[in-house]
């Protein structure tokens, strides 16, 4: 513990953003990091408690009172060797996390918790600054190889991972660019992509070899897979949209919160955006915008909306408008039910909750309005209110409603895997290993739909299974 009266003495002081009027002109990332001086007070706050709720709280098991202490105490370098003793890629969870180890933390009860995400993307980012994250080389070859497939948190921390234990491993990625949804579903204002970029040099520096432009099922046979490497990792997320099956969800003006997403951040990194974009070029320069979905992704879409300079935005949710503050007896220190305001909402807005999408309007082939309806929730069950109904102007409606599970066709239709009962690859947390022999899987392709962290975890422990089947014994740590 650094301090013993640290979170007595100081409030809680976290990052700033830039004004909207100014971040609004770019996609370049925004947020004020807090000086040196000031991120070791924050850590300072750190209680150290006898049972850290935090560590359960973060899906990597972060050990975040030992790097606190250690930020506390100046000593950076050997803060960096304790962040990635758990996660290969702080700076992505630093900058994209929504920190679930903050709603656990003993002080958020009073809420005032340590400010834990801004301190782990200090620690990583300053070690990129100075020169302390290199490669880390194996000392020797095991023979064996593994095909990674999908190159999203998940596969990447796999790929790390069996690197590093002497595996060569081989990463196989559908789209151009490694990075799966960091890449193409995350925005470059959330989070930049050269962070991937000197990520994906490290790792190819401990041996990693990345193949670009080769879907396996399509452009590359899975049997060919099973038959030139020891063991196959299935890592290629939950990409399947939940769609919009109203009348007039066919018209042109609809499209996935992904397409619009994916477009946007090609075009920042100066590629042709409708290459792979069989609908054409999207952008929602001055159109009047709806987005269906009020999670993480239409939070996104709000923001690129507003950059790319829509005369309006509106994001609609079917659930009801969660609660201003959570009860901390009966939630803390799980993740909580709450309101939550993201830097785009305050970039501007219109939200609203209760509200179910019944009908496109379009004049044409053009989409003009959306006719909804409210509703409310009685006993787990959605009902329609009578005479609710309303229409919303809309040149552009972007779903963002979540996904199903991985897409079948392909991949999962060649590699002949079980799957669960809700469509992803059924495998456990104990072996990661699926139906098919030498055949593994992680991530989001095999939970569903989840976090950056929780990818993050997975590839971890999967990458040691695959090494403990492999050689017999493991030193990877789970």
């Amino acid at each position: 513990m650094g301090k013993e009266t640290g979170f007595l003495e100081l409030d809680r002081s976290d990052r700033t953003y830039l004004d909207p009027a100014e971040r609004l002109k770019n996609y370049k990332e925004f947020v004020v990091p807090l000086p040196a001086e000031k991120l070791a007070a924050q850590a300072s706050r750190c209680m150290n408690c006898g049972i850290p709720y935090c560590h359960n709280g973060c899906p990597v098991n972060n050990l975040i009172p030992d790097w606190n202490h250690l930020v506390y105490e100046g000593d950076w370098k050997n803060a960096l060797d304790v962040l990635h003793s758990t996660n290969n890629f702080p700076e992505f969870t630093g900058r994209v996390c929504p920190a679930p180890c903050e709603a656990s933390c003993t002080l958020n009860i009073v809420d005032q918790p340590v400010t834990i995400k801004s301190i782990e993307c200090a620690i990583v980012d300053r070690g990129w600054q100075e020169g302390w994250i290199k490669p880390q080389v194996p000392h020797k070859q095991t023979g064996k190889c593994v095909a990674v497939v999908g190159s999203g948190p998940a596969g990447l921390a796999c790929a790390q991972q069996l690197a590093r234990a002497g595996h060569a491993v081989t990463v196989f990625e559908k789209n151009d660019r490694i990075g799966g949804l960091l890449r193409y579903g995350i925005p470059d204002f959330k989070m930049e992509k050269q962070l991937i970029n000197r990520r994906c040099v490290q790792m190819e520096a401990e041996g990693v070899t990345f193949k670009t432009s080769a879907e396996v099922g399509v452009e590359v046979s899975f049997k060919a897979l099973r038959e030139n490497f020891d063991a196959v990792v299935l890592a290629g997320g939950a990409e399947e949209p939940r769609m919009l099956d109203i009348p007039g969800g066919e018209l042109p003006g609809v499209r996935l919160a992904m397409e619009f997403l994916t477009q946007q951040n090609k075009r920042v990194a100066g590629d042709d955006e409708v290459r792979a974009a069989p609908r054409g070029s999207l952008t929602a320069t001055g159109k009047h915008v709806i987005v269906i979905g009020g999670g993480d992704t239409g939070s996104d879409c709000v923001g690129t909306s507003n950059r790319q300079g829509a005369a309006s935005v509106t994001q609609l949710e079917i659930m009801p408008r969660p609660p201003e503050k959570e009860d901390k007896a009966l939630t803390w220190p799980d993740w909580p039910l709450k309101l939550r305001t993201s830097s785009s909402h305050e970039e501007g807005v219109e939200r609203d909750w209760s509200v179910l999408a019944k009908r496109v309007i379009g004049e044409g082939d053009q989409v003009t309005g959306l006719e909804c309806v409210r509703v409310e929730w009685v006993g787990g069950q959605m009902q329609e209110v009578p005479g609710s109904a309303f229409v919303l102007q809309a040149d552009l409606i972007l779903l963002a409603m979540g996904f199903t599970g991985p897409r079948k066709r392909g991949l999962l239709d060649r590699a002949g895997v079980a799957l669960d009962a809700r469509g992803n690859v059924a495998a456990n947390t104990q072996d990661y290993a699926t139906s098919e022999a030498a055949v593994f899987a992680c991530g989001d392709m095999r939970r569903g739909q989840s976090l950056v962290v929780w990818a993050i975890r997975e590839g971890r422990q999967a990458a040691r299974s695959v090494d403990l089947a492999l050689m017999g014994a493991t030193t990877l740590p789970r």
